[in-house]
């Protein structure tokens, strides 16, 4: 049997076989373009690779043009961590020595030793993997979008608190429309005390406010001309520039977010999971689409909940030495799955009373901090998942929680 390693880069790659007894039989460095992929794969036809039999491959990425040629049959594409590639170059010389062709060739005796020790990458559905780019990128969004926001609200208490005062009663503060036309209108709170009603009205319309606009210009004109302290002319205008050239920022990104909920909210409802998905308490179209972004749609990835556990970072983890032995919550994990499973298991408690007596058992039985019960709660639901889609059931209250419901009836 062959093994391919591959030691990718930005412009070029190495590429090593082996066969069984870690004998090296080819090599080649390859570019990164649509010739150096068909080079390796005539590289890899020489030497045995067939559809029904194709060669595996180990590379120390999941990304990108090189892996999905790599992806196309029935080939096993292996990501192995970087980490663990420099532990086992070890194995191979104490030197320290290092080069792209022996990472290649590491990468290969990785897999003829160790294969049974790496998961391949999942065989997800093209629509299943194009739901994790856009649940993926919206994600990334809302982060940015919250981290210009914060940037934006710290600038604004050094010379403008009056207009962090009269958006403060807004649900989503600085990301709403109306408070970044606000902004754009009076960018200095000099600039802001000279508003008139009529330019008030004329700014929250063209945010797109539709009721309660009079009413609303009035009280944001009483606060933007009360008595606030203000920093000097020369310094609260340059302070005004350096706010508008933050907002144009934010205003992109609440434009990108918005994009990309509007595309996941058109993608997830084509998926075959998607009823599973939307049948549990907690998750709606933008978190169900996260999770399944996350855990794929390929049944085979997990062997069983208890993997799907460990993998979210759900379950506990046992460290024992000797005398000494703790159970602690796991820090290497997925932190997008883990992320959305506390926002799911938040939510959940509203729409399940199954959900919401385990998550009061925890916190009063067993002292459980906030951030553990949800935890605990998030690694039941998470089981309860697992269940549903091998089955291809959608959630019952009764069969989920019967404990906790019988307690809280």
């Amino acid at each position: 049997m062959i093994y391919c390693g591959i030691d990718w880069a930005e412009r070029t790659h190495d590429v090593a076989l082996v066969d069984d007894t870690g004998t090296l039989v080819a090599k080649r460095h390859i570019t990164d373009d649509a010739v150096g992929y068909k080079l390796l794969l005539e590289l890899l036809a020489e030497h045995g690779d067939t559809e029904e039999n194709p060669i595996p491959v180990a590379i120390e990425t999941s990304r990108g043009l090189l892996v999905a040629v790599l992806r196309t049959g029935k080939r096993k594409v292996y990501a192995i961590n970087p980490l663990a590639a420099a532990r086992y170059r070890d194995r191979h010389s104490v030197s320290r020595k290092k080069s792209d062709p022996g990472d290649a060739l590491v990468l290969a005796n990785i897999l003829r030793t160790d294969m049974h020790a790496h998961r391949p990458l999942p065989d997800d559905s093209n629509l299943g993997r194009a739901i994790a780019v856009l649940a993926r990128a919206q994600q990334d969004a809302l982060w940015n979008r919250q981290q210009l926001a914060n940037q934006l609200r710290s600038l604004l208490r050094e010379y403008y608190p009056a207009a962090l005062d009269a958006i403060a009663t807004w649900t989503n503060g600085l990301c709403r429309p109306e408070a970044r036309e606000l902004l754009k209108t009076a960018p200095t709170p000099t600039r802001a005390a000279r508003l008139t009603r009529a330019q008030l009205q004329a700014a929250l319309k063209r945010a797109g406010r539709k009721r309660g606009i009079a009413a609303e210009a009035d009280r944001i004109r009483d606060i933007l001309r009360a008595e606030w302290a203000h920093q000097p002319p020369l310094v609260e205008d340059a302070l005004g520039k350096q706010m508008l050239a933050l907002l144009m920022q934010l205003d992109a990104a609440c434009t990108a977010a918005d994009q990309l909920a509007e595309a996941v909210q058109d993608a997830l409802p084509q998926h075959p999971d998607a009823a599973i998905l939307l049948s549990f308490p907690g998750l709606g179209i933008q978190l169900a689409a996260r999770i399944l972004a996350e855990i794929g749609d390929d049944r085979t990835r997990f062997a069983d909940a208890r993997g799907l556990k460990a993998y979210a970072g759900s379950s506990p983890i046992t460290r024992a030495s000797g005398k000494k032995s703790s159970i602690t919550r796991r820090w290497v994990k997925n932190d997008r799955l883990n992320h959305a499973g506390y926002l799911w298991a938040f939510a959940a408690p509203n729409g399940s009373p199954g959900a919401k007596a385990h998550y009061r058992r925890r916190r009063d039985e067993h002292g459980d901090w906030h951030a553990a019960a949800l935890r605990n709660l998030f690694n039941r639901m998470l089981g309860q998942l697992y269940h549903c889609l091998q089955r291809r059931e959608l959630f019952d209250e009764r069969t989920a929680f019967p404990t906790e419901l019988a307690t809280a009836a």
